[in-house]
């Protein structure tokens, strides 16, 4: 009998681990699809002979689609199968961003991005919300850092991607998408949505509210500062560095960002979530600031690069944290909730961004992302009003 249950043990535990995998490699495979605007804004302003701002509304576009709209395709992921949402997001996402070279036009551009945005809003919340039902709740931090570090090793690899391919040359990364969501159907079970209370537009209403809000607003202040950073650096480098400098910086700045989510998540597993998220926006002020006002002319480029490496990894240890956070504040809507922190935060910042790019237009990129960062005192105030957040167990 011991030996029946021990089996039975190791089996659940494999088929956890293989659900955690899969959703970290479609997380890998969303985003470095989503990440391929920012650093093809230059090459796509020629071809459509538009400007900085123009290419700002397409950012807003995609993170409003891509992100604002998340907490919708949330709840239908607290009420339907997961598995179906979870295998079409990098279907759709590869379909849209890769045809954008494509386009006989610049509002047929835009309709592609808004298709790869739908992709991305439908993955991220059932994405979460399947790791989380197969995290043990003493490492479900540090899972859902691994889940988010998948993301943010997609995003350090858009850049190196769309640099090396070309705005023409990125379709032939789309069977990679179309591969994806037929390893995560196959592998992933039924979420047995008829086993869930299914939660209404009330019930959302209800969630936004308290310490998610709170969590809400710090994270949309601290994405629009990265937001700002990633898509305004390759303007402002343009024509003093090379294409490959800025897309290394680019590679690095998210490949931090992996690392310090993976350590931020296995750090609030062990001190709390609060603990972490206002020690690292607390650090992350002064670090952001002096890495926007130098250069790797200034100060060389591997110093550059290191201050690159260590703002991206405090900036983005806050994000699985958040996550799990909201998850734990309302454990029976980790759907909705992994939404609103992973969908609805992000794209809030997209939007806000098309306000920075144009205060970019006016005066200088530089000037708009040191103002991002001015933003993130505020921010740091919110991480004092919350409480931690009691461990129960997520659905």
């Amino acid at each position: 009998m011991q030996t029946s249950s021990s089996s039975a043990a190791k089996l659940s535990t494999i088929s956890a681990t293989t659900v955690v995998a899969v959703m970290t490699a479609s997380h890998f495979i969303n985003d470095n699809f989503t990440s391929l605007l920012s650093p093809l804004g230059p090459a796509i302003a020629a071809k459509f002979s538009v400007t900085l701002a123009d290419t700002g509304t397409l950012v807003a576009l995609l993170s409003l689609v891509g992100s604002v709209s998340q907490p919708i395709f949330g709840m239908l992921g607290d009420r339907v199968d997961r598995r179906w949402l979870a295998a079409a997001g990098p279907v759709l996402a590869a379909v849209g961003m890769t045809l954008m070279g494509y386009a006989p036009s610049f509002f047929a551009l835009g309709l592609l991005i808004a298709l790869g945005g739908i992709g991305s809003a439908i993955f991220h919340p059932s994405g979460a919300a399947f790791v989380a039902a197969n995290s043990n709740v003493e490492k479900r931090g540090l899972y859902a850092s691994i889940f988010s570090a998948g993301g943010t090793a997609g995003l350090a690899l858009g850049p190196l991607t769309a640099t090396a391919l070309g705005l023409n040359g990125i379709v032939w990364l789309m069977p990679l998408g179309l591969l994806m969501g037929l390893i995560s159907f196959a592998l992933t079970p039924s979420s047995n949505p008829s086993s869930k209370k299914r939660a209404g537009w009330r019930d959302y209403v209800d969630t936004f509210s308290g310490p998610i809000r709170t969590l809400w607003g710090i994270s949309v202040l601290r994405s629009l500062s990265t937001v700002a950073y990633g898509t305004l650096i390759p303007f402002e480098f343009q024509g003093k560095e090379t294409p490959y400098t800025i897309a290394i910086t680019l590679a690095i700045f998210s490949l931090a960002s992996a690392i310090g989510g993976i350590v931020g998540g296995q750090i609030s597993d062990r001190v709390g979530r609060t603990k972490v998220l206002r020690s690292s926006v607390g650090i992350l002020i002064p670090l952001f600031a002096l890495l926007i006002v130098v250069t790797p002319s200034s100060i060389g480029l591997i110093p550059f690069w290191l201050l690159a490496f260590a703002v991206g990894a405090v900036a983005n240890a806050t994000i699985p944290v958040a996550v799990v956070a909201a998850q734990e504040y309302a454990p029976g809507k980790t759907a909705t909730t992994s939404a609103i922190m992973m969908g609805f935060s992000w794209g809030t910042a997209g939007v806000l961004y098309k306000l920075v790019a144009e205060f970019a237009h006016l005066t200088t990129p530089v000037i708009a992302m040191l103002a991002t960062v001015v933003l993130l005192l505020p921010a740091w105030w919110l991480t004092l009003k919350l409480p931690e957040p009691e461990r129960t167990r997520l659905e």
